[in-house]
């Protein structure tokens, strides 16, 4: 229908262009040629009158002009170009043109002048100015109606036309087609399309609901085996993805596990081998004894975390409240992490209320959760990073804001952070990945208490904010120096770089070595690595490999490249994985040792025949 119907109107159109187009043509070419005879004629006529300067005879030969009802206006000039003699129709006011144009016809709004020389014998004598009527508009206006009304009486019977044609083909094939577009939709093939003719049309019909009460059959058994098929796969599927992450979540936590427990334990080693030292100082036992004090604190707060997690999936953790003052809880987890920020160098600002803030809480608890956002703050922010601590009281209730500038959380991260062992990925964290338990255990102590924590970043690399509110109860670090020591050996003394985060691990560690006779420098991070190795030219270089901002990986080429391909280059590293082995052998690592060490491991290495003896200093 639309089709035929848009066929007459397009038709009918371009028609009625090319109709108005030629009329409008025509009629133009009509007026001027007829004011070009009249023009010519009031020229014969008027020529005596100009010669003789007779303006009662031009006057009297422009009146007749009022027997041509189209011609408005009329005058002669003389050659000069001034007014010789004027006609104009009774009720128009015309103004005359100042002097002659140039001859031709013109349109002017709605009238047409034309100018025409009044020629006798050859000789010029002035100038004919006729304005007439230029009623195309009007004419035009009056077509269209014309045209207008047959344009519709031929879309009316088109349309009539197409309604016939819609009732005999289209309707029965546009019933089929809608028919066909449902079952696609429903998947329904018990539809059937309607009958409505006894001719071709009605044989397609029913050649159509046939086919589909066959595809119905067969749509229906295919149903069925395919719903068992599928519930078949979906159910060994499940149970693969199940094993699968299962599986993944058990070697990611064991191998995490094993890392923040060898961590602790390999500076640990380390001290009780400087205390079994023959003759060691004095002063060497007490650093040996806080090592190993901070360090067993570190696994005993590790253990207790894990603890809390049994306990809050059993749903027995449980707190014990008491009056407590919200600046001696704060104070007691600032000081918990005031050695990690002293390691890292960074800076950390504290602003709480003048007046005492007391809150109903497990002092205890109430520290374990500031003290954890604080290492997460810490952990998450680079060296040299900036941390603020702000506490404020607003309507009744605490609200502690936790600050930092470090490495932000991701957008998929933010929402889920405070779920189990959830760790963003999009951070790089190798050297101090944690268990994700921190921000668990802070949400479901805080929620104990009554209060809510929440977290906040605007991405990554813009840092994070934690804030924690509480309700309010009525009243009632330096980073080690390098140490230089010197001991008796019966074996070559070599010039050892050591580089690792762990303060504690590399401080012990140097001593150790330091009391074998070896030459030692320590850095915590590989830019400074990188510095010391140039001008100290080191025989071995122990490396951790999970260090911040460059990996050991990536500090190893870059020794080697610096030095030389000969430099005795010891993996020390809490991953002990099959993958990390194979990618420490490719970046140039001769030996691979896992935290912790033992000196024995250590000694077997360094009587090993060095790269390059030239560079090995002599024994005492």
């Amino acid at each position: 229908m639309v089709i035929t119907i848009v066929t007459t109107f397009a038709a009918l159109l371009v028609s009625v262009v090319a109709l108005l187009s030629y009329e409008a043509r025509e009629y133009r070419d009509f007026l001027v040629n007829d004011l070009t005879t009249q023009a010519d004629i009031l020229a014969v006529n008027t020529a005596p009158a100009l010669a003789f300067k007779d303006t009662e005879a031009a006057d009297a030969n422009l009146a007749l002009l009022a027997n041509r009802s189209g011609i408005v206006a009329a005058a002669i000039y003389t050659l000069d170009g001034s007014l010789f003699a004027t006609y104009q129709r009774a009720g128009r006011e015309v103004r005359f043109p100042a002097s002659v144009r140039s001859q031709g016809p013109q349109v002017e709004g709605n009238d047409l002048t034309f100018f025409h020389p009044v020629v006798s014998n050859g000789e010029l004598l002035g100038t004919v100015f006729l304005q007439a009527k230029y009623e195309l508009a009007d004419r035009i206006r009056d077509y269209l109606l014309i045209l207008g009304g047959i344009m519709a009486v031929s879309l009316l019977v088109s349309a009539l036309l197409s309604l016939w044609l819609q009732g005999s083909v289209t309707g029965p094939i546009l019933a089929i087609t809608n028919v066909a577009q449902k079952i696609v939709r429903e998947r329904d093939f018990m539809l059937r399309a309607p009958r409505t003719t006894d001719d071709e049309i009605g044989t397609l019909v029913d050649a159509f609901n046939a086919m589909l009460a066959e595809v119905s059959e067969r749509q229906q058994d295919l149903e069925e085996s395919n719903l068992k098929l599928k519930q078949e796969s979906d159910e060994r599927r499940n149970a693969e993805t199940a094993l699968r992450r299962a599986d993944k979540r058990k070697d990611e936590f064991l191998a995490t596990l094993a890392h923040e427990l060898r961590n602790p334990l390999a500076p640990m080693v380390n001290a009780l081998a400087l205390m079994e030292a023959p003759d060691s100082p004095p002063e060497t036992d007490r650093a040996a004894r806080a090592i190993i004090d901070r360090q067993l604190t570190h696994m005993v707060r590790l253990v207790e975390d894990l603890l809390d997690v049994s306990r809050i999936s059993r749903g027995k953790l449980t707190i014990r409240k008491e009056l407590v003052d919200l600046g001696s809880v704060m104070k007691s987890a600032v000081d918990t992490v005031r050695p990690l920020l002293a390691a890292k160098d960074q800076s950390l600002s504290i602003s709480l209320p003048e007046q005492a803030v007391h809150l109903q809480a497990d002092p205890v608890r109430l520290s374990q959760v500031f003290s954890n956002l604080l290492n997460n703050a810490t952990k998450y922010t680079p060296p040299a990073g900036r941390i603020s601590l702000t506490a404020a009281v607003e309507d009744g209730v605490a609200c502690v804001t936790i600050t930092d500038s470090g490495k932000g959380i991701s957008p998929v991260t933010l929402p889920v952070m405070f779920e189990m062992f959830v760790q963003d990925e999009n951070t790089d964290l190798r050297g101090q990945p944690g268990l994700g338990v921190g921000l668990a255990l802070a949400k479901r102590l805080i929620e104990l208490h009554g209060g809510n924590i929440e977290a906040d970043s605007e991405g990554l690399g813009r840092g994070s904010t934690f804030r924690v509110r509480m309700a309010v109860e009525a009243a009632p670090a330096v980073a080690p120096e390098t140490q230089t020591c010197e001991a008796d050996t019966n074996y070559m003394r070599y010039r050892i770089l050591l580089v690792d985060d762990n303060v504690d691990f590399a401080t012990s560690l140097c001593a150790l070595l330091q009391n074998l006779g070896h030459d030692v420098r320590v850095t915590h991070d590989a830019p400074e690595a990188l510095a010391v190795a140039a001008g100290f030219r080191p025989d071995f270089a122990f490396l951790d490999i999970g260090l911040p901002t460059m990996d050991g990986y990536e500090l190893a080429r870059g020794l080697i490249k610096r030095l030389s391909p000969g430099l005795n280059l010891v993996a020390i590293s809490g991953w002990g994985q099959k993958e990390d082995r194979r990618r420490a052998s490719e970046a140039g690592f001769a030996w691979y040792l896992v935290k912790p060490v033992d000196l024995a491991s250590i000694r077997s290495i360094l009587e090993s025949p060095p790269s390059d003896q030239r560079r090995s200093l002599p024994a005492h």
